[in-house]
């Protein structure tokens, strides 16, 4: 038996032996005996011969076929062909039912493959593509007990299940939940808000020096929760709540204190509301840590860089992370702040230099005239890192960072306390630095405060003699002298002129 290499495209040999075609569906995987092999050889247009079913069972005839039991064994059954793989189910089904026969396979790669390891002559041609698309029309009639009610939902099934498998789906790399995340974290900070004002708005009728005694909103409603009225505060320990000089100051304003009297009903209704502000503030610190870990676990470059509130700002107002990858530097360094960039362009102002970006802590570092060349540095790596975490399959932060220690380098450039260093010089050929004099050789480029002049360190040069000039300065210091002293004498003629013109 003749078998051709699948190096190069050949046409479809027919020898003696039986032609065998391997069908894949969604039900399973079918083997057809050929059964007019001197019509494909002389036609490659076989549509005819299938436009009903009498005249595609003239054509080919089942001889096997194995049924998928579930939709997993689907899935991996065509995932395996879809990449040209010889899986165990396809490998144990061949060697049972190919005996001395010859396979027409649709892939070429597979064939090859199939060739190789089980020893089955392939063959491969475009009357093999015209032969599976014949089948393909007649398929519920050539495999007997497959009903079209049946293989509609398989089909379906095994096109969702393989869209999935195709696209990678993972649910530790959706970004969907940090975008809700950081949309809920700021709806709690708002809400925490206008609830802790509350609290201090309502209690303050009753206890108005508390307000400038407790700051903070969470231990302010803590204190309501437990002291209830104020006449209780000296029998209550709030050690765990407050510092031991601001719990005395609080006692001692309790006990002279101007605000009305509440009632029980009253107070339950401001305890109430208490709770409220405790309970939510621990479920945003249950939040947060959440939206760390996801952030950690889907862009752990850009967390690096910016730090999870930020980056998930980022992704948010960009709408996914493949989206925010989609931008370039110059786009994420004014991300969130388009009113301002478009009001900039209409009234032929200033653009801004930065937007959400502004709140990452590298930018917050840096000197105020030194922020727009900060954010700019750090867009870029930003939009390196995003690139990386969105489409690369390392997990690790080694590239954020390798950039957040590049643009802490450009800072202390920047600022003027060290040279370039390593971490921020450019690839490529090294260049030579320019001299400059304010830097001190062997101090690792520290600027250095120049040296006051010192007059005992000159070397004074000995003068020349000089003949020949010697004496042409000395004949003309005479001449130089009688010319000076004829101008005097001219200049006062003039003079003498004009007095006797007005003694006349």
């Amino acid at each position: 038996v003749y078998a051709p290499p699948f190096d190069f495209e050949y046409e479809l040999v027919f020898l003696n032996a039986e032609m065998l075609l391997l069908f894949e569906s969604a039900a399973g995987f079918a083997l057809f005996k050929v059964l007019k092999e001197g019509k494909l050889k002389e036609t490659e247009d076989v549509s005819a011969d299938f436009a009903t079913l009498d005249q595609a069972q003239k054509m080919v005839k089942l001889k096997a076929f194995s049924k998928f039991q579930n939709t997993t064994e689907a899935l991996e059954a065509a995932a395996s062909l879809v990449d040209s793989k010889l899986s165990k189910p396809l490998k144990k089904f061949l060697k049972k039912n190919v005996v001395d026969e010859e396979l027409a396979i649709l892939d070429k790669k597979l064939g090859g493959i199939v060739q190789e390891k089980l020893g089955i002559p392939c063959v491969y041609s475009n009357a093999v593509l015209e032969l599976t698309r014949g089948i393909r029309n007649q398929l519920q009639g050539l495999i007997s007990g497959l009903a079209g009610a049946d293989l509609r939902p398989m089909s379906l099934g095994l096109s969702h299940s393989l869209s999935r498998y195709k696209l990678k789906f993972s649910p530790d790399k959706v970004d969907t939940m940090i975008v809700q995340a950081i949309g809920l974290l700021d709806d709690l900070d708002k809400e925490l808000n206008t609830y802790a004002m509350r609290v201090r708005e309502w209690y303050g009728w009753h206890f108005p020096e508390m307000t400038k005694i407790v700051n903070d909103n969470i231990a302010y409603a803590k204190v309501v929760k437990l002291m209830g009225t104020r006449d209780q505060a000296a029998s209550n320990d709030f050690s765990g709540i407050l510092e031991e000089d601001v719990e005395q100051h609080l006692k001692e304003a309790a006990i002279i204190s101007m605000g009305t009297e509440i009632s029980q009903e009253d107070l339950m209704r401001i305890r109430e509301l208490a709770d409220q502000v405790i309970d939510l503030y621990a479920y945003r610190g249950q939040l947060f840590d959440y939206l760390k870990s996801r952030m950690t676990a889907i862009a752990p470059n850009l967390t690096v860089l910016v730090g999870e509130l930020v980056g998930a700002r980022l992704i948010s107002h960009a709408g996914s992370l493949i989206n925010l990858a989609k931008q370039p530097a110059s786009t994420v360094q004014i991300l969130g702040a388009e009113k301002a960039l478009f009001r900039a362009l209409k009234t032929k102002h200033e653009t801004p230099k930065y937007g959400l970006i502004y709140h990452a802590s590298l930018i917050g570092q840096s000197s105020s005239k030194f922020k727009g060349k900060v954010s700019r540095v750090l867009a870029a790596k930003c939009a390196l890192a995003t690139r990386v975490d969105a489409l690369g399959d390392s997990e690790d932060a080694s590239i954020g960072i390798d950039a957040r220690s590049k643009v802490e380098a450009r800072m202390r450039q920047l600022e003027g306390r060290t040279l370039v260093t390593d971490g921020a010089k450019p690839r490529g050929k090294e260049q030579p630095t320019p001299y400059d004099k304010t830097k001190q050789a062997g101090t690792n480029g520290l600027a250095a405060v120049p040296k006051a002049y010192n007059a005992d360190a000159d070397v004074a040069v000995p003068e020349k003699k000089k003949k020949k000039k010697d004496k042409q300065a000395a004949a003309e210091e005479p001449a130089a002298a009688t010319t000076s002293e004829a101008q005097p004498q001219q200049e006062e003629q003039p003079k003498k002129k004009k007095k006797k013109a007005t003694a006349e």
